[in-house]
């Protein structure tokens, strides 16, 4: 939900509409994973759900507003778990160990062909754009501030740069194994465990 999808945030306010919403999110995500952008439709989304299709303009604002949340979610669903275990981590070696331990369940079938979806959409839909590049600049900001606190000598460019550097790993990651999902990743992550060990 979003401040400029005020219908959305109404239909969401009482615990019925919030578990109607999750449903359509949820039913969203499947035909998404299935079938890619073109699956979901209001009428393949209704007939799941089992409602008349005017109803996602009620939880919604339409279908285009029931992309952008399938969008957020599955974008959580794939990389939540890793960023949280990353900035968990108290030094760089724990942070090197907690990726390792969590990109297997990321990297798994279904959600790389999620993120393959979401990131052909980010490139030729300005809106899921967009989206995506909110979600990085914020991702690099929770990354920098975690920095701020582990290696409080850095300035702040390093801090950033180093952000930045992680969630471009991260997406280059998750992009070779959307071109080459046979390759084990376990590779990179020895070679970034060696990268970062200490002399």
């Amino acid at each position: 939900m979003t401040p400029e999808d005020p219908a959305g945030q109404r239909a969401a306010s009482t615990p019925r509409g919030r578990a109607r919403r999750e449903q359509l999110v949820r039913i969203g995500l499947d035909l998404l994973a299935e079938g890619g952008w073109p699956a979901i439709t209001a009428r393949a989304v209704a007939d799941r759900a089992r409602i008349r299709p005017g109803l996602l303009h009620h939880y919604f604002n339409g279908l285009p507003g029931l992309h952008v949340a399938v969008a957020r979610r599955a974008t959580e669903m794939i990389a939540d778990p890793v960023l949280d275990a990353l900035l968990a981590a108290p030094d760089t070696a724990s942070a090197v160990a907690a990726m390792r331990a969590q990109i297997p369940a990321a990297a798994a079938e279904r959600n790389l062909r999620l993120a393959a979806e979401l990131l052909v959409r980010a490139l030729r839909d300005p809106r899921m754009g967009a989206e995506r590049r909110d979600w990085t600049r914020a991702v690099q900001g929770r990354v920098a501030a975690r920095l701020a606190e582990t290696c409080p000598d850095w300035p702040a460019e390093r801090r950033e740069g180093t952000a930045m550097l992680c969630t471009a790993m991260l997406d280059g990651l998750m992009l070779q194994l959307i071109l080459d999902p046979d390759r084990p990743a376990e590779p990179a992550l020895a070679a970034t465990a060696a990268l970062v060990a200490k002399p």
